[in-house]
C-alpha cells in the first residue's frame, strides 16, 4: 500500500498557517479543527510544521502560557516530507526513527496533504481486517476430500 492510497481515503483538506501567524491563533485553529498539526506555508512552499508537540513545548517553556509570539519560533523547521509513492512500510519505519507522528506528502514542491501515524494505522487495521475476511472466506469454501 502506498501513500497516495491512503491519501485518496482521507480526503484533501489542508490546515496551513504562515510562519507568521501567532502561535495562539495557530492554536485555536488547532483546537477549533481538532487535529493535530498545521503546515507552516512560506512563499509557496513548505518551511516547518507546528504540531502538539511543539505546542506542548512552548507551554512548558513559557512556564503555561504560549505567549506572544509567532509560529516561526516554535515551529519544527525541518519536518519529514514524503511523495504520494513512498510505502507505507516505509512510511511507518520513517516515523518511528524521526519520532514523527505528523508528515507532510509533497509532490513537485506541491502539498498534497498529511499523513498522520493515526491514518496509517487505520490504512493497516483496514487492509489486514480485509485480508482477514478474505482468508476466512476462502477457508469457509475449502473443498472437502470427498469433493476431489
Amino acid at each position: 500500500m502506498k501513500v497516495s492510497e491512503i491519501l485518496k481515503v482521507k480526503g484533501n483538506i489542508l490546515y496551513t498557517v504562515t510562519p507568521d501567524t501567532p502561535i495562539l491563533q495557530a492554536v485555536n485553529t488547532m483546537a477549533e479543527r481538532d487535529i493535530g498539526s498545521l503546515v507552516v506555508m512560506g512563499n509557496g512552499s513548505l518551511v516547518g510544521m507546528l504540531t502538539f508537540r511543539e505546542v506542548i513545548s512552548t507551554l512548558y517553556a513559557n512556564q503555561g502560557s504560549l505567549g506572544t509570539e509567532t509560529v516561526r519560533l516554535h515551529m519544527q523547521h525541518d519536518p519529514l516530507v514524503i511523495t504520494p509513492d513512498v510505502e507505507i512500510n516505509d512510511v511507518r519505519r520513517l516515523m518511528l526513527e524521526r519520532h514523527a507522528r505528523y508528515v507532510p506528502v509533497i509532490e513537485d514542491k506541491t502539498l498534497l496533504g498529511v499523513i498522520s501515524f493515526y491514518d496509517i494505522a487505520k490504512a493497516v487495521f483496514e487492509a489486514q481486517s480485509f485480508e482477514n475476511k478474505m482468508l476466512k472466506a476462502y477457508i469457509r469454501d475449502w473443498p472437502s476430500e470427498s469433493e476431489e
